[in-house]
């Protein structure tokens, strides 16, 4: 056999691997976000995802347009079934966001904050502070002593779940912001970045993965029924409208039987029996001239 029939062959053996594969659902972690879908991915088996990272922008997560320019990290740690479950591992800003900030005659102030949270987390954030005006070394230095101990402060008295909350939605920044400001005026204040270095006490919060289940198949139950009730209004109002239309026809021939009715009975009147001054009479209720002979009154009545 030639060479390259024996490469067709080998080939034509080869397995395909993206037939094996199948489509598990991502779904972010139970507490805050209970479960939420967020995602899909591919693999040939469930192992094959513990691990695996997943990235999207904070905006597709709750809906805030301001945070375009966050990204929010996740990282599966364990699959059920079909769904691929998550934990929250940090966030990063866009690095074009933040050289938008920098400025001429402006101070930056960087730093990186070790903390272990309440429930055992141990997790650095990294924060940035730009001041309005240019700053002295020592001013840089209060200020970065200042927000650092917001961040322990902060770190100390939450959980992991609680510190998520405060850096996605800006609550951290601004009490970074509050405690800095006291030495300088600060035009912006950021987290830029978060990190989950150590996994500590998870904390059993939020609906079960069942529960979600049954809330989705309600869900999904209900929409159905929405439908099928839409339909049939439809539908009902398709038949109101055709048994309109069918009655508006049946009056119409009612009416053209009755004109016709009313044709033949004038047709069917014998004018010749009659007297010149019936003849006269029905012609001035008609309209018309009333003189001349009674053969000239009755050919005047059947024009």
């Amino acid at each position: 056999m030639a060479k390259g029939a024996k490469a067709r062959a080998a080939a034509r053996k080869q397995r395909d691997k993206w037939k094996s594969k199948r489509w598990y659902t991502i779904r972010a972690p139970r507490n805050p976000w209970s479960f939420r879908v967020i995602g899909e991915t591919l693999a040939e088996e469930a192992e094959q995802l513990v691990g695996r990272s997943y990235e999207m922008m904070q905006n597709e997560l709750d809906g805030d347009f301001s945070k375009m320019h966050v990204k929010v990290c996740f990282r599966i740690t364990e699959v059920v079934g079909g769904d691929a479950l998550t934990e929250f591992v940090g966030h990063d800003v866009l690095k074009d966001h933040i050289r938008r900030q920098i400025r001429r005659h402006r101070g930056k102030i960087d730093d990186a904050v070790d903390v272990v949270t309440q429930d055992g987390y141990y997790v650095r954030f990294k924060p940035l502070l730009i001041s309005r005006s240019r700053i002295k070394s020592s001013q840089k230095a209060e200020m970065r002593n200042r927000s650092r101990d917001a961040i322990l402060k902060m770190g100390a008295e939450s959980t992991w779940v609680a510190l998520q909350k405060a850096v996605l939605d800006g609550t951290m920044e601004t009490k970074v912001k509050e405690a800095a400001s006291t030495i300088s005026p600060v035009r912006t204040c950021m987290i830029r970045r978060s990190q989950m270095i150590q996994s500590g006490v998870v904390i059993e919060d939020g609906p079960t993965l069942d529960e979600i289940y049954a809330e989705e198949k309600a869900a999904a139950a209900a929409s159905e029924v929405e439908v099928d009730v839409l339909a049939a209004a439809e539908a009902s109002a398709e038949l109101s409208e055709i048994d309109q239309t069918s009655e508006d026809s049946d009056e119409e021939v009612e009416d053209s039987g009755e004109v016709e009715n009313e044709e033949i009975e004038e047709e069917a009147i014998d004018y010749s029996s009659k007297t010149v001054a019936e003849l006269k009479e029905l012609l001035k209720a008609a309209g018309k001239p009333v003189s001349g002979k009674k053969a000239e009154l009755v050919a005047r009545l059947q024009e």
